[in-house]
């Protein structure tokens, strides 16, 4: 997920050179090699930002001491369960920021792109059934998710001097105005 992440951060924001990706420390780091992947070949500089000891302040100061283009929150049920106040760091930053879940773009991050909530807790629910009808959690399948959804915020669009190209909002399954 973090490549196709990285792919559609390029298509809102052609120009951008250079993404901050925000880690928790030690928590992220096949979403960083792939992020870090996916963006060399897409001609972009990743640099790596970790929250140390939840100082949230001290990661948008190193990030704008960097000047990076944009923010690249990799999925973290921490960064997650913080992701008001990155929205409200990002925004005073003037930085525009990309997240996996799409409650962060409703709380006014400028993109969500990631695996629907709901459809990923239907799948537990199914596992949850079949392990309390006496299956055994080893004996059944690894799922990866089969659908996505892409919510883009327009108000934090404008407010950053944005334009979102039409055919990434054409795409999208939730245009915020």
């Amino acid at each position: 997920m973090a490549a196709k992440r990285v792919e559609v951060f390029k298509e809102a924001m052609p120009r951008a050179r250079r993404i901050a990706l925000l880690s928790w420390p030690g928590m992220e780091a096949a979403q960083v090699k792939e992020a870090g992947q996916a963006a060399r070949t897409l001609k972009i500089e990743t640099m790596l930002v970790e929250v140390r000891n939840g100082d949230y302040e001290g990661a948008f100061s190193a990030l704008a001491a960097e000047h990076a283009d944009a923010l690249f929150v990799l999925s973290n049920p921490l960064l997650n369960r913080d992701r008001k106040r990155i929205i409200a760091l990002a925004a005073r930053y003037r930085l525009p920021a990309f997240y996996e879940w799409r409650e962060s773009a409703e709380d006014g991050g400028l993109l969500a792109y990631g695996a629907k909530i709901r459809d990923l807790n239907l799948r537990v629910v199914a596992f949850v059934d079949k392990i309390m009808k006496g299956a055994k959690p080893g004996d059944l399948p690894v799922e990866q998710p089969t659908s996505f959804e892409l919510v883009i915020h327009l108000k934090t669009a404008k407010a950053l001097g944005l334009t979102i190209p039409p055919s990434l909002l054409q795409r999208a399954d939730q245009v915020i105005e």
